[in-house]
């Protein structure tokens, strides 16, 4: 079987609640409660709603002992309406709010930066190879009794890293990288691995897509140089909301589901959780469909790195391809380049009404192509193959083993599918292959989509590649039992004063426990630091803490102001 062809990765059934996860089973969707875990109503209702649109799994936060046990009382009232939906609870800073849970729930979330380690600060600590064995060993003293209080209750464990949470000590030998939040898991797989406790989940996510993707590939690989065959959840964190929050969070899963892994999926929008179900299902079932295509031939091409690709070298023709930001092509005038169509095909190409581009079927032999182009044409490769991500990218490989230097323009056709359907189509199809190297141009066909839209969905694929910034990006979380203040709202009142400043990344957070580290690349912040209150960070920095809610976006834009960065509009 070629690498290219979609195959589910191995990995053994993790069973929660009842409902089995893992290589054998369908991609479960899950999604988490945005109400206070206390407010035993408003979550029974929410905890409805989102298994009632489709979700497997449902969790909610535990912050302590008394909103872990309430998770009992939540449980008790779902099972009396006729919900049997197993609960996850969601546990930072806090293993006694997990033991607690442990009894009562189907599966706990606990996060390796704050479980043992304590909040990060970060502050660089030197450690000896001494000292840092005996920092691992306070791990297992912790992590063993807990793993024994799940298995006499039947309860899932997830190991959870987040790229916002890393601990001071991990981060002060890795630095807050892959390798960092690799090892951060690895570190506890293996007690888990050391007291044959299977019934663990791993989720290992990031904001930044290009970190996200990398990062699960490196997890894969070192699991199974250590015969580990866990399953994953994915997830791309603080994606946002709307347009930007479904195409964000299609291109990191994507890429990860095209290549067969994850077993569970969250979509983590910053709307109403059971709006996030429809979305993760139309991901998952639009890249499982491909599990009977036709093989396809191909194999990486040589010093490509999967874990970590670079972009494609290619000669640049006009701003088209070398190391020019990728282009939008488009069949109006609302991208960079307008193309012309119906052209007439020969051997497999096809000169496009525009002298430069010549369109190429990925089903056509590379060196067939080769021989025939010049070095002034861009190639605009297409696909009818059901898997188009998989025979396109086998093609593209197979131009780097022949030295095509072409610039390459990736044409998808969705034919009358609906908006929506074709944000997170598209996004997950261009996206993967933008991540994995290929990244010339995008163009997206969609007979029933305006061409403006088209246009923006383009260019937000490009931006959640981080490979064209052409908006404002919000990296805003999708809210929870931990969130200080009305997150729905507050994130279009910060979109609606700030939109028109181009380039800038903003953080909208409801809280600390992934708000400075997940967005650490952000120019400024907005956190929630109390109730009611609120605190702003230029990059990792906090400038002004318990800023009253009602006076924090003026102080926003004060702060944008005396950076330099405003713009008006």
């Amino acid at each position: 079987m070629s690498v290219f062809d979609y195959k589910r990765r191995v990995a053994h059934t993790v069973t929660v609640g009842g409902i089995p996860m893992g290589s054998d089973y369908a991609v479960r969707l899950q999604s988490m409660t945005s109400t206070s875990t206390m407010d035993t109503e408003a979550s029974v209702e929410q905890c409805c709603r989102i298994a009632q649109a489709g979700a497997s799994f449902v969790r909610l936060t535990a912050q302590g002992v008394r909103e872990a046990e309430n998770m009992g009382r939540i449980k008790q009232e779902l099972l009396a309406r006729g919900v049997d939906v197993p609960l996850v609870a969601d546990i930072h800073f806090n293993p006694r709010a997990a033991t607690a849970a442990a009894p009562l729930v189907q599966k706990v979330r606990i996060n390796p930066g704050n479980f043992v380690d304590p909040g990060r600060t970060f502050r660089q600590l030197e450690y000896t190879d001494e000292e840092y064995a005996a920092e691992i060993k306070k791990i297992e003293a912790a992590l063993v009794p807990f793993l024994q209080l799940c298995r006499e209750h039947g309860t899932a464990v997830r190991i959870g890293v987040n790229h916002g949470s890393l601990s001071d000590r991990i981060m002060s030998r890795y630095g807050d990288t892959p390798a960092g939040m690799v090892e951060s898991a690895m570190e506890f797989l293996r007690v888990c691995v050391a007291q044959d406790f299977t019934q663990v989940v791993i989720s290992i996510k990031a904001s930044n897509t290009v970190i996200m993707v990398e990062t699960v590939r490196r997890l894969v690989k070192a699991m199974e140089a250590e015969n580990m065959d866990f399953p994953l959840h994915l997830g791309v964190t603080e994606a946002g909301d709307g347009e930007d929050g479904r195409i964000k969070s299609a291109v990191g899963i994507g890429a990860l589901l095209s290549e067969g892994i994850g077993d569970t999926i969250r979509v983590s929008l910053s709307e109403d959780p059971e709006l996030e179900i429809p979305v993760a299902k139309t991901l998952a079932d639009y890249i499982a469909s491909r599990h009977d295509a036709q093989p396809i031939d191909g194999c990486f091409a040589s010093d490509y790195d999967y874990c970590s690709p670079v972009r494609r070298q290619s000669v640049a023709v006009g701003n088209i391809g070398g190391s020019n930001q990728p282009v939008v092509v488009t069949d109006s005038t609302c991208g960079d380049f307008v193309a012309g169509l119906e052209p007439d095909y020969v051997n497999g190409m096809a000169l496009v009404a525009d002298g430069r581009f010549v369109e190429v079927d990925a089903a056509t032999d590379v060196n067939s192509v080769k021989s025939m182009l010049t070095v002034d044409k861009v190639v605009v490769l297409y696909s009818n193959h059901k898997n188009v991500t998989g025979h396109m990218q086998a093609w593209l490989h197979g131009a780097m083993a022949a030295g095509l230097t072409n610039p390459v323009i990736l044409r998808v056709d969705y034919g009358n599918a609906d908006a929506e359907d074709v944000a997170i189509m598209a996004a997950a199809d261009l996206g993967t292959m933008l991540l994995n190297g290929f990244a010339d141009g995008v163009w997206i066909r969609a007979a029933a989509l305006a061409p403006a839209l088209i246009a923006r969905y383009s260019f937000g694929i490009l931006q959640a590649a981080r490979l064209r910034i052409t908006r404002t990006e919000y990296i805003s979380c999708p809210s929870c039992g931990r969130t200080l203040f009305d997150l729905q709202s507050t994130l279009k009142e910060v979109k609606a004063a700030t939109s028109h400043l181009k380039g800038l990344k903003i953080g909208v957070m409801g809280c600390i426990v992934n708000g400075p580290g997940e967005m650490a690349d952000a120019d400024y912040g907005y956190v929630g630091a109390a109730m009611g209150k609120v605190s702003l960070y230029k990059g990792k920095e906090c400038v002004e803490k318990n800023i009253p809610a009602n006076e924090a976006i003026s102080h926003l834009i004060a702060l944008i102001k005396q950076s330099g960065d405003w713009k008006d509009e």
